[in-house]
């Protein structure tokens, strides 16, 4: 017996020894292909790129994974042990695998035919798997496993292992880390979660597709109680807390990132200025951009767009249902939001689908929330009642309206009133507005278009249109740098144009009448058409062509001929804001820019945008510009800029304009136009708002508001572009088929009421612009009727803005020097 004894004695010894033999033969030849473990202390876990606007609200969180590291101190007590519970009860004392459960497991597979057996896999090997190894089953990459996670203990700490498996997990719906999981499904920051909470995120990372608790509640429910029944067996809660806790409804469900601002188009033109800059890799690498978006000036923008466009399509009439499902007679409201699932909202109007009809309104159930009734108010618009208008299982789409403004003097309600529901459509046309201070070109607002989700064509920056007549201004301009005042005369009377094919052009006036001899500033504010083709024929085309190009437009962009003086470019909205700065900031070409700065996942700045500004009065601006004409083979340039007398010390001059405080270096935007022609484009403008096609405007009694509206052949395009106080605003509005938006369809009526309503917003509290004339513009008296200089006190003048040169031109010689205009009925357009 004895002998028996010693012999199985040796034996063991003889097998153990073997063992050591093969565990170290196996460790030689695996171990110099094992990673550097030391590398995870400074890993970069995937992190989405998170868009900001200006005043810290988050616009976009852009990439494949829900990820927010957090640092191991950053996750409360009652959260690690639910993990620890578990997944792993002796975490903290084991080398890095536990030698039991890998017993347990050799033994299953010795004495079952599973070919997969409980691994007894602890933290540590499980995040040796998920950084460094292959999601295959085999023996090699088990035994891989168990090497790396010795290492990793001997190389990094409990907590720094810990930290890797939290920030690491699939939680799935997107979501990876703890952090990721707590928000997605709860809304809640780590230390704000319960313990039944804490308990159900650490039971989805063994079942993160098929057991989270949105998919599967009641097999997360069993996970859950799990958890709770180890963490009170392991010590870690009481048994009052343990009842509290699995007493506790599932009560998960999907958050969505908060987003604060909504700009989706903004947010794609960031991405793909990041993918630009840093590659690929972009999306991935927790990058933080903070944009110039002002979020109310967006959230402003948004309204106006969507409301404008609803307006819009009221004017033209309901188009039926937007689609008709077949209802079971017994459907009750969950399976018809199932049915659906298929219309999601898209641009603020979610869809809902009428179930029946009370009396006369019909009940519509939505996507989300309470059914909602429409009465005949709500489709008044339409000019028939619900009954007449719907039947059931119509789909439709509703919009909530406005509250009601208080009255004067009333206090507000203790409880907001309930919604007002209205019947809506998709609308037909599409609308985009871009917003920008034309200081630096910052841009403030931009909406691409109706809805992102419909269509992520950005039309603000990549609709080629035509501008029409808010295209004028630029051509004016031109005018004035050849000898033009706004008190000269054109004459508005019909015209005829030949190409060399013997083709004949015909420009009407949208009015299609004519007024004879009138002066420019009334020829803009009327936005009389021919006076434009004969101003472009008199100060020729290809200097237009050139001196226009001071604006930011490509020559190649702008046609070759006379029809360019109707507008026929085909520009961008956001080009066109570009534009117009130039008259708002007194000359200068600033560039569109919209990334303000970017900093990476630990905080630090990467790049801040220096933007060119304009900064007429900062201390590196020479002071006073004075324009000087340059001549090349017979064209003026334009803006030539050589310094005026220095300013002394202390005049008047110098304490009109103090020059700005700014913090480092300033980038000074080159000038584009005469400073002088800048001003009386403005006034002309002005009085576009004052009393020409854009009165509308008056409405928000500014003083400092201008532009120009702009309409196309057949309306197929309607704009305004205007300034006012730190704003220029393009508004543009058009079908993207090119077809036309209907009878009257003006700038003034399409897309002026969407620019008033953002100004509205976007300018309260802002001081007035300056609109003191600069130096080298004179006032004088002039006749209304001829344009020509009458003294001062005749009756029936009026006060007109002249450059100084023109003025002393007119006074020496009289008006027979304007240039030249030709009176025929003809002419040829090459």
């Amino acid at each position: 017996m004895l002998r028996l004894l010693r012999r199985a004695l040796y034996l063991f010894l003889g097998l153990a020894v073997l063992g050591i033999l093969a565990i170290g033969v196996l460790y030689w030849l695996i171990a110099p292909q094992l990673p550097d473990v030391r590398e995870l202390r400074n890993v970069q876990l995937q992190v989405p790129l998170s868009i900001y606007t200006r005043d810290g609200k988050l616009m976009a969180l852009i990439g494949e994974t829900r990820r927010f590291p957090v640092e191991i101190e950053q996750v409360p007590e009652h959260v690690k042990n639910a993990f620890i519970a578990i997944e792993d009860a002796n975490f903290y004392e084991h080398p890095g695998i536990d030698w039991r459960g890998i017993s347990r497991a050799v033994w299953l597979l010795a004495t079952t035919d599973d070919q997969r057996v409980p691994g007894g896999s602890t933290i540590t090997q499980q995040v040796a798997r998920q950084f460094f190894l292959s999601p295959e089953y085999s023996y090699t990459r088990k035994v891989r496993e168990i090497f790396l996670a010795l290492k990793m203990e001997n190389e990094l700490t409990k907590d720094e292992i810990l930290e890797l498996y939290l920030n690491k997990s699939f939680f799935g719906n997107r979501a990876y880390g703890i952090a990721a999981a707590a928000d997605y499904y709860y809304g809640k920051t780590l230390d704000q979660l319960s313990l039944d909470e804490a308990a159900t995120l650490a039971s989805i990372p063994k079942f993160p597709s098929t057991g989270n608790p949105i998919i599967n509640p009641g097999r997360a429910q069993v996970r859950r109680d799990y958890t709770i029944e180890r963490m009170l067996e392991l010590g870690m809660i009481s048994e009052a807390e343990a009842r509290a806790a699995t007493a506790a409804p599932m009560h998960a469900s999907p958050h969505e990132p908060r987003i604060e601002a909504e700009a989706p188009y903004v947010a794609e033109m960031v991405r793909a200025e990041m993918e630009r800059r840093y590659g690929a890799e972009a999306t991935t690498s927790g990058l933080r951009v903070y944009t110039t978006v002002d979020s109310t000036h967006q959230a402003a923008a948004a309204a106006a767009v969507m409301q404008g466009l609803l307006d819009y399509d009221r004017r033209h009439g309901w188009r039926g249902a937007e689609a008709h499902l077949e209802l079971a007679a017994d459907a009750d409201d969950a399976a018809l939001r199932e049915q659906l699932r298929a219309y999601p909202a898209l641009g603020g109007l979610p869809a809902g689908v009428v179930s029946g009809f009370e009396g006369e309104a019909a009940r519509v159930v939505l996507a989300a929330g309470e059914p909602v009734l429409l009465d005949a108010k709500a489709t008044r618009w339409t000019g028939k009642n619900p009954r007449q208008l719907l039947t059931r299982g119509d789909v439709v789409r509703v919009a909530t309206l406005p509250p009601a403004a208080p009255k004067p003097g009333a206090a507000p309600p203790e409880t907001p009133p309930p919604p007002e529901y209205v019947v809506a459509q998709i609308p037909a046309a599409q609308a985009t507005l871009v917003s920008l201070q034309p200081e630096d070109g910052a841009i403030r607002a931009l909406v691409g278009g109706f809805s992102f989700g419909l269509n992520k064509f950005n039309r603000a920056t990549q609709a080629q249109r035509q501008p029409g007549s808010s295209f004028k201004p630029f051509l004016y301009a031109a005018a004035f740098e050849r000898g033009f005042s706004p008190a000269s005369i054109v004459l508005d009377a019909p015209v005829v144009f030949r190409d060399r094919a013997g083709n004949v052009w015909r420009p009407q006036n949208d009015a299609g009448n004519f007024a004879g001899p009138m002066r420019l500033r009334e020829a803009l504010v009327q936005s009389r058409n021919l006076v434009s083709v004969r101003l472009l024929d008199a100060i020729g085309v290809d200097f237009a062509v050139r001196y226009i190009t001071n604006f930011g437009f490509t020559q190649e962009s702008l046609p070759p001929n006379l029809s360019m003086s109707l507008g026929t470019a085909s520009l961008t909205p956001l080009s066109i804001a570009r534009g117009y700065s130039v008259f708002a900031n007194g000359g200068y070409l600033v560039e569109p820019w919209f990334v303000e700065r970017v900093v990476d996942r630990n905080g630090v700045e990467l790049s801040r945008t220096n933007p060119a500004r304009a900064c007429a009065a900062c201390p590196g601006r020479l002071a006073g510009e004075r324009r000087e004409t340059t001549v090349v083979d017979g064209f003026d340039f334009g803006p030539a800029s050589t310094p005026a007398p220095p300013v002394a010390a202390g005049s008047e001059d110098s304490e009109a304009a103090p020059a700005p405080v700014v913090d480092g270096p300033v980038n000074l935007a080159p000038r584009a136009i005469d400073e002088r022609t800048a001003f009386l484009m403005r006034s002309l403008m002005r009085d576009v708002v004052r009393r020409g096609t854009a009165t509308a405007a008056r409405v928000l009694e500014r003083e400092d508001l201008g532009g120009k509206t702009g309409s196309t052949n057949e309306h197929r395009d309607a704009w305004f572009s205007g300034f006012g106080g730190d704003l220029v605003t393009t508004v543009w509005v058009g079908k993207d088929d090119f077809k036309t938006l209907g009878s009257r369809e003006y700038g003034g009526r399409a897309a002026l009421p969407i620019w008033i309503s953002y100004m509205r917003e976007a300018l309260a509290g802002v001081p007035e612009a300056d609109q003191t004339p600069p130096t080298g513009v004179i006032t004088a008296t002039i006749s209304p009727a001829t344009g020509r200089l009458v003294p001062e006190g005749t009756p029936g003048g009026m006060t007109e803005f002249f450059k100084t040169e023109d003025y002393e031109r007119v006074t020496s010689s009289g008006f027979e020097l304007d240039p030249a205009l030709s009176e025929e009925e003809a002419f040829d357009i090459f």
